[in-house]
């Protein structure tokens, strides 16, 4: 077993549950404001529509399918994805979200653990779980944003989603928390997920950073489903979508968290 199986599982269910709710929306649905801020849900399905062809392209080169994107290609892929209709980006991403699944799955055993994906934006080139992870961030984030958008109820993440992202490579909380939004306050946070089980410790401070070094006496602590925690590092837990499950003490203050974490 290939231990980017359980993304390409994810990537899977993912899209075919987005799917479900896209070929029910009416072109008014698709103007209508999402859980992303500033975006309407057609923004939302361009945006997973245009990555996921970007994503295509970059994961073809790995495979050696064709010469790696240069600079222009995704200025192109965006240009001229914002200049579709609401229609035309809804059904454009079923397309790609579709050709990119499939192309993660047609991947043999061999391949999956051998080959390495140059993202463009990383230091080095990453397995295929790594490229996975990303993509699968992106599509359970945004979904989310599409399905609030829709009905407004509390749509928790996805569990395998949630699985296949907690702790997973790469790392990208120094890169999208404001720790200066911290006002020169610094605490450790003990955090236990549920769900998905785990417990590790936050460091507020400059980088913001997570380890497994969690200490006898935490300045806070923090309890949550997983998925929430995923949420909450996300942007993507304001109190209207706050599961009653999360419980917070000492230095662990839910809205200097949501602060820390605005969101992208």
């Amino acid at each position: 077993m290939s231990t980017a199986d359980p993304v390409i599982a994810a990537l899977r269910t993912g899209h075919d549950g987005l799917q479900e709710v896209v070929v029910g929306l009416s072109d008014v649905d698709l103007a209508g404001p999402s859980g992303a801020t500033d975006w309407d849900i057609a923004q939302v399905l361009s945006h997973l529509g245009s990555g996921a062809e970007i994503n295509l392209a970059t994961l073809e080169a790995a495979l050696g399918r064709r010469a790696a994107p240069d600079g222009d290609f995704n200025p192109s892929v965006w240009d001229r994805w914002n200049a579709m209709s609401r229609r035309e980006q809804a059904d454009g991403f079923l397309a790609s979200s579709l050709a990119l699944t499939e192309l993660y799955e047609s991947i043999d055993d061999t391949t999956r653990d051998a080959m390495r994906i140059d993202m463009g934006f990383l230091p080095e080139p990453v397995d295929l779980a790594t490229a996975g992870r990303l993509r699968l961030s992106e599509l359970t984030l945004h979904s989310w944003d599409v399905r609030v958008g829709i009905d407004g109820s509390d749509n928790a993440l996805p569990a395998d989603a949630a699985d296949a992202l907690l702790h997973g490579a790469p790392n990208m909380l120094a890169w999208i928390s404001k720790p200066e939004r911290l006002n020169g306050r610094s605490a450790v946070i003990e955090v236990t997920t549920s769900g998905t089980d785990s417990r590790f410790a936050l460091h507020l401070n400059t980088p913001v950073s997570i380890d497994f070094d969690v200490p006898a006496e935490p300045d806070g602590t923090l309890a949550l489903p997983a998925e929430a925690w995923l949420r909450l590092v996300a942007g993507r837990l304001p109190q209207a979508h706050t599961p009653p499950q999360v419980t917070a003490t000492g230095a662990a203050d839910v809205d200097l968290l949501r602060s820390v974490f605005p969101g992208y």
